[in-house]
């Protein structure tokens, strides 16, 4: 198959990328390659996979919410099926620069199904986030749980793109999966993310600021099983059949969680990477910060009854492989 991959340089799309080109397929990569962060990172990742594609990888370096450079990139490109990972993530960063949100969360969005439904695609699969979940106190988070008071504009923009992509399941019968992904780490990860920002802080011996007072939890997954998630749902498009998905909807658009289906104290991981490292944290306890939740916990019972979905790596087996791709990464 030929997959078009948006957020190709980005973590998730570029393991995603790279398990598609492993099993022989084509990939066409989407990427601005903003400067959110770290553009050498990006780079790196995007030159792995040029490395390993064999001539079946091609970037195009354009913002897919620019509707027009979009059009035009895509003209002369075939794809059967599309995975639209990009976005502008990060809770804390939607409440200093909340347009960037807009542009990248709901216009890039409904740009890229407008190439989906006009392409005839087999099945458009977006990323969503566990950040919907908002306020929820309910423990673990079900995608049939009601999900209609975010705590952040980041978790109101995956929410709105939840329901345009309900809109034109309904109206162009564009087959559809969302996946509300829960806090995902390992090796090529995020330097934005509390995984990276502690392992730095650790091995340099400056301060970690540890929220809440240390008092969170999260559903740490790790990038392979996320990846075989995302891979498993590519590979089965939702039926028109007038049945109820996952989710609710009853067109072809499901919804799913992609957690570990545990959630784990915030400072067990802590833990975890003063061994790794080799060295104690020095934990600066802060108040909560806006727009956070103390707690996040996935059902994966849908995901699982549908495809069979079972996360494999724990946080004791995840956190040393991150540390240990970090360090050799950065030489230190």
């Amino acid at each position: 198959m030929r997959i078009l991959v948006t957020g190709v340089a980005g973590f998730i799309g570029m393991n995603v990328a790279r398990r598609l080109l492993a099993r022989g397929d084509e990939v066409i990569g989407i990427d601005c390659v903003n400067d959110y962060y770290t553009v050498s990172l990006k780079e790196d990742r995007l030159k792995l996979l040029a490395d390993e594609s064999d001539d079946r990888f091609t970037h195009l370096r354009i913002d897919f919410a620019d509707h027009e450079a979009l059009d035009a990139a895509l003209a002369d490109q075939r794809f059967d099926r599309i995975v639209h990972l990009g976005a502008q993530a990060g809770v804390r960063y939607s409440i200093e620069n909340p347009r960037a949100y807009v542009q990248a969360n709901l216009v890039g969005h409904l740009n890229m199904m407008e190439v989906a439904r006009h392409r005839r695609v087999e099945h458009f699969v977006y990323a969503s986030s566990s950040s919907v979940y908002g306020g929820n106190t309910n423990l673990p988070f079900s995608v049939d749980d009601r999900v209609d008071h975010p705590l952040s504009l980041y978790a109101a923009t995956k929410k709105a793109d939840e329901l345009m992509s309900e809109t034109y399941a309904h109206l162009y019968r564009l087959p559809q999966t969302g996946l509300r992904f829960f806090t995902v780490y390992g090796p090529w990860g995020r330097p934005d993310m509390a995984m990276w920002i502690f392992t730095k802080a650790i091995l340099e011996g400056t301060p970690i600021a540890v929220f809440n007072n240390g008092d969170m939890q999260r559903d740490f997954t790790y990038i392979d099983d996320i990846v075989s998630g995302v891979v498993a749902c590519l590979d089965n498009p939702p039926p028109d059949d007038g049945a109820v998905k996952a989710g609710g909807s009853i067109g072809p658009h499901r919804i799913y969680n992609i957690g570990n289906h545990r959630s784990e104290q915030l400072n067990h991981m802590i833990d975890l990477i003063e061994r790794a490292c080799g060295k104690k944290a020095i934990r600066d306890l802060q108040p909560m910060q806006d727009g956070d939740v103390p707690a996040t916990y996935a059902d994966i019972d849908a995901i699982q009854r549908d495809l069979g979905f079972q996360p494999s790596t724990t946080i004791d087996q995840g956190v040393p492989r991150f540390v240990e791709w970090y360090r050799d990464y950065h030489g230190v």
